[in-house]
């Protein structure tokens, strides 16, 4: 999806033609598969971060074209809403000091871009969802200036044939509709890339999935949306609803949603890829002139672009990738479960808590996904996303029983998946000293149960106890927030509440 498209009308054709062209690259990519065409293992990781705009206020600014003409890097690019960008940094092997190096890049990227972003009376804010963000922020005329996110909202529009409904009922209820899939971008995330070999995709999938839950818990980030207080992390239940393509009939109907957590644990990459041509329609059918099954036949490389871009239009947790580098095919997991921020040490935190585990558990003797129905994985998916560090989940009994058993989140990663996360950390070749610092603020989380989102919630509630209306706890909770994030410590140390009385309004 990040590719240019250009903006256009589609007759039936174009879908059967892009359908016959979608059927053709799965062809391709089996044969690619059969025929081992993969690139070998390299450890390779990479991750994206999706970024706010705000004013000194705490508002959101509507300024992200402005703001990239100024930072002028290909680094930095438009997301969804004008108040988006999003920072990709450059693949690393997995290794070493990797984690300290990332953070240095990381923290150099978003120093450049703030300076940059404030010679326009803004500044960068990594956060799941800004709490100051007003239904009016999330409307048509203030998606980024870019065909594709307009075809795009254009053809998810069509397909639903009526308005969006977001109902979120958590610990206060959000009941409106859109018009558009612009509240879409209120979710501002972290997504981890791992490049794997076809036949350890699977395992790694599977492992993804399996752990998303516990990323969810200790990574919860996204509290508030529209003056509301509603899950812990509430990404998740927003980006289904606002990209949902079903009306009420096609729900009940069991027709799948295009943002999900998936139904089954999957024995190859191939499976996710047929699952998206199966199952869902396509937004955007616009078709490459390439012959797939041409170009293998000549002993090329397929760039398999409508397999591509039909891909980027299924939002999976955990995405299948397919990309070639140097003329070579390779595959990616893409952990798209995580929110954005709280500070760049969070961040790295979260990712090699990540990388450890999904490791550790791919290269189990007996893989939890053996012991874990799905329907169990799923269910602690949703109860992290509620309750983050306070969910609990059902996972798989220690010992020769086997079963079920209830375990607080907390209980669960420091007994069981921080030290498989040690061990996934030591397989990749991570320092010692890296793996125990970043490893070490997950377990800090745990033992204080404290995350992004406690720290937002009980920062906002502090400030209602001092007579602030709730708008003007909102900004000044952004604002200490920002405060915080660029002073650089991780969350669990921020003290909670507002430093200083702020006026009434």
């Amino acid at each position: 999806m990040g590719e240019k498209v250009v903006a256009g009308r589609f007759d039936l054709s174009d879908r059967q033609h892009y359908r016959g062209k979608l059927r053709q690259c799965l062809t391709g990519l089996e044969r690619l598969l059969e025929e081992k065409r993969f690139d070998r293992p390299k450890n390779l990781m990479g991750l994206e971060i999706e970024l706010n705009l705000t004013g000194a206020d705490g508002m959101p600014k509507m300024l992200n074209a402005q703001v990239l003409e100024r930072i002028a890097s290909r680094d930095f690019q438009t997301e969804l809403a004008m108040f988006n960008l999003e920072v990709n940094i450059a693949p690393h092997p997995l290794g070493g000091r990797v984690f300290d190096r990332l953070a240095e890049e990381i923290r150099t990227s978003l120093a450049y871009a703030d300076r940059k972003a404030g010679e326009l009376d803004a500044g960068i804010v990594m956060i799941g969802i800004l709490p100051t963000l007003d239904r009016d922020d999330l409307v048509s005329s203030n998606l980024s200036d870019v065909d594709r996110y307009t075809l795009l909202n254009d053809q998810i529009v069509a397909a639903r044939g009526e308005d969006f409904t977001l109902d979120i009922d958590g610990v206060e209820r959000l009941s409106c509709t859109s018009k558009s899939i612009a509240p879409e971008a209120a979710c501002t995330s972290v997504q981890l890339h791992l490049q794997v070999t076809p036949g350890r995709f699977a395992d790694v999938w599977n492992a993804a999935q399996a752990v998303a839950a516990a990323q969810i818990a200790v990574g919860a980030n996204s509290p508030f949306l529209f003056g509301k207080e509603l899950w812990r992390e509430s990404r998740p239940p927003l980006f289904q609803q606002s990209t949902d393509t079903r009306p009420p009939e096609l729900q009940a109907q069991g027709v799948r949603p295009r943002t999900w957590f998936g139904e089954r644990w999957i024995s190859s990459a191939y499976d996710l890829f047929e699952e998206n041509l199966r199952y869902y329609p396509a937004l955007l059918p616009i078709c490459d002139d390439e012959d797939p099954l041409k170009v293998l036949d000549e002993g090329g490389v397929p760039s398999l672009a409508e397999l591509v871009l039909h891909n980027g239009t299924v939002y999976r947790w955990n995405r299948p990738v397919y990309g070639i580098a140097d003329g070579v095919p390779h595959l990616r997991v893409e952990n798209r479960v995580l929110p954005a921020g709280p500070t760049v040490t969070d961040v790295i935190a979260n990712a090699a808590f990540y990388y450890g585990v999904v490791r550790a558990l791919a290269e189990e003797s007996r893989p939890v996904w053996t012991r874990l129905p799905f329907e169990s994985a799923a269910a602690n998916f949703d109860a992290a996303c509620r309750h983050g560090i306070d969910a609990r989940f059902d996972w798989p009994r220690r010992g020769r029983y086997g079963g079920l058993n209830q375990v607080d989140a907390v209980t669960l990663v420091r007994d069981e998946l921080l030290p498989l996360a040690e061990a996934g950390l030591d397989g990749w070749g991570v320092e010692p000293a890296d793996r125990d610092f970043y490893l070490g603020v997950i377990d800090e989380r745990c033992r204080r149960r404290a995350n992004g989102a406690t720290w937002q919630s009980a920062t906002f509630h502090r400030a209602l106890e001092k007579g602030l209306g709730r708008d003007t706890a909102f900004a000044a909770l952004t604002r200490r927030y920002c405060e915080l994030m660029h002073a650089g410590d991780p969350v669990h140390t921020w003290p909670v509440g507002l430093p200083e009385p702020v006026p009434l309004g």
